[in-house]
């Protein structure tokens, strides 16, 4: 039996009042009427231990060892995730020496401790204002002599990048090599 995802527009939509549900995206976009994405994301307050999640999310989530939530119904997981235990991430860079009480390096800082999320697994609904027409490339707007609006070039910055034209296959392999006296000729190179 497949899971059924909840379609909804957030996480703690899809726990509490879905718009429907669906297994794959083409039934989910039909019943969402627009084009959905599968996302899953983290909902609900952190908990310091496992069965202290498992007890408040009971019927959401299989206990330990134990399952009780039907197999169309496991859209819901709980992860371990890292916090920093003072509020800041730890400072990435090389540690200094110090030599105090006769010990080259002191003793480390517990910089991060786990705690337990929920998370969610649901179709949620592609929202075209959050989602702009994909705006020029970089590199034919750098060609371009009009100055652009931070706007655009935020949009330009997030959008992924496009190839200039697809790439051709290989042909030849890696470790092959051609010899300049008979190129058609496809000769292993070791």
């Amino acid at each position: 039996m497949s899971v059924r995802y909840p379609i909804a527009k957030g996480p703690q939509e899809a726990l509490t009042s879905p718009l429907g549900r669906a297994v794959r995206q083409r039934e989910a976009a039909a019943l969402a009427g627009a084009d959905v994405e599968f996302v899953r994301e983290p909902s609900g307050p952190p908990f310091a231990t496992r069965g202290a999640a498992e007890a408040a999310f009971a019927g959401l989530v299989d206990a330990e060892g134990a399952p009780q939530v039907a197999p169309e119904d496991r859209y819901c997981e709980l992860i371990e995730m890292a916090a920093p235990v003072s509020g800041r991430p730890p400072r990435a860079g090389q540690a200094e020496p110090d030599f105090k009480a006769g010990r080259r390096w002191p003793r480390p800082k517990r910089m991060l401790q786990t705690q337990w999320r929920l998370t969610v697994a649901y179709w949620r609904p592609i929202d075209p204002a959050r989602n702009p027409v994909a705006a020029p490339q970089a590199r034919a707007a750098r060609k371009s002599a009009e100055r652009l609006d931070p706007a655009a070039l935020r949009a330009m910055a997030e959008q992924p990048l496009q190839p200039v034209k697809p790439q051709q296959p290989l042909a030849i392999g890696l470790f092959e090599v051609r010899p300049p006296d008979a190129p058609h000729i496809v000769m292993p190179d070791e």
